[in-house]
């Protein structure tokens, strides 16, 4: 039996693009965002949390998303981040940039 894969580093200047998309269908909270995209990567990308939370201060200076306190399921207080209109525009931008980004990669990689 194939051992499971270990976990890689995120791209720098992937993680926005990562938080906006995981926002895209509604708010969720910094944990929800973690464990959202862990899920979705096979558990390959691991969200650290010291990354994670200056990111999400990053795009709220932005205005790209906004945070608001609710209380979660397990009956705390936390803070809930959604997109603005901003950051729906953003989330769109940067799909088209991704893509561009992996089309050009895969050409340079294939075999000469």
């Amino acid at each position: 039996m194939a051992a499971p894969p270990k976990p890689v580093d995120i791209l720098q200047g992937t993680l926005n693009m990562m938080i906006l998309q995981i926002l895209l269908p509604g708010k969720a909270n910094g944990y929800e965002i973690a464990k959202l995209i862990e899920q979705r990567s096979d558990e390959l990308l691991q969200v650290d949390h010291g990354s994670l939370y200056p990111a999400l201060r990053r795009l709220e200076s932005k205005q790209l998303i906004k945070a608001e306190y609710e209380v979660s399921p397990t009956n705390r207080r936390a803070r809930y981040y959604s997109l603005t209109p901003a950051g729906r525009k953003q989330v769109a931008l940067e799909h088209s940039r991704w893509q561009t980004l992996v089309h050009a990669i895969t050409r340079v990689m294939r075999p000469a």
